[in-house]
């Protein structure tokens, strides 16, 4: 309370209670004296809460202006904390966006690193196939159409030609093979031979034709690696769910193949995806 307001009271007060005074007319004039003192007393007892706060008043600006700092600083740090959310969330968002990204690249790599893995593979299969029929020379038998041993060195040369990179002159030969003698000990391994240029050359689709060809021949030893191929041709292809089911089929025909782990870790990375 200013002091400007406790005058303003002290006025009305004076101008009140003279009106006061008339209106008791059984007051005694004795009673003047008393009344003035009591007036003295508030007057002084006013000055006394006028000077308090005077002296407060100091106190009170101080701690309003401590106050105003304090919600300026408050307000401050709040900015300054939001900005760092900002950040931190934009910094989340270019962290996600990476591992989206080196995801998608880790996929392409696996893909590439399964096809290496698979012409590792299949070379060292052809490598074993043609020492074996080098150093066997017992298994042949007789055909109506072509001679055992004429069989196997074209068999042979096509098997060389396949490592060596000519898969025109490998296709040619295989080709020639399984329609010349279907009936011969090697015609399925020349059917299976024949599809692996096709899936190496990635021609997938024709690929696929010839390694379902390779289930018609009976006691055949390459149903297992063809059933392989015929998951990874159509993973090449982005047949994803064909793909599964290719692989699911090995794991449920082939039990004991050397292969199923290699499909049921397949499915798995597919699944993923």
């Amino acid at each position: 309370m200013s002091k400007q307001i406790l005058k303003h009271y002290i006025f009305v007060f004076g101008f009140l209670f003279p009106s006061y005074i008339l209106a008791q007319g059984s007051t005694s004039s004795m009673d003047l004296p008393r009344l003035s003192n009591t007036v003295s007393k508030q007057s002084m007892r006013i000055d006394s809460l006028d000077a308090q706060f005077r002296l407060l008043l100091p106190e009170l600006q101080n701690a309003l202006s401590a106050n105003l700092k304090a919600k300026e600083q408050t307000d401050s740090v709040a900015i300054l904390l939001i900005n760092r959310i900002n950040t931190f969330q934009n910094k989340m968002r270019l962290i996600e966006d990476k591992i989206s990204y080196v995801d998608s690249v880790n996929f392409e790599i696996l893909a590439q690193l399964v096809m290496v893995e698979n012409k590792i593979v299949t070379l060292a299969n052809s490598f074993t196939e043609m020492y074996e029929l080098k150093s066997n020379k017992s298994s042949d038998r007789v055909s109506s159409r072509i001679s055992p041993v004429e069989y196997k060195r074209t068999y042979i040369d096509a098997l060389t030609a396949y490592q060596n990179g000519d898969y025109n002159k490998a296709i040619n030969g295989f080709s020639g093979l399984v329609i010349s003698d279907p009936t011969n000990d090697l015609a399925d391994n020349s059917q299976y031979w024949l599809a692996e240029c096709y899936y190496t050359i990635k021609n997938y689709k024709r690929a696929v034709v010839e390694f379902e060809k390779v289930f018609s021949f009976s006691g055949t030893d390459k149903d297992d690696d063809a059933q392989l191929k015929l998951g990874h041709c159509h993973r090449s292809m982005g047949n994803i769910k064909k793909a599964i089911e290719e692989y699911q089929r090995l794991i449920d025909y082939f039990p004991g193949s050397e292969f199923y782990e290699k499909a049921r870790q397949s499915i798995k990375q597919l699944k993923v995806q």
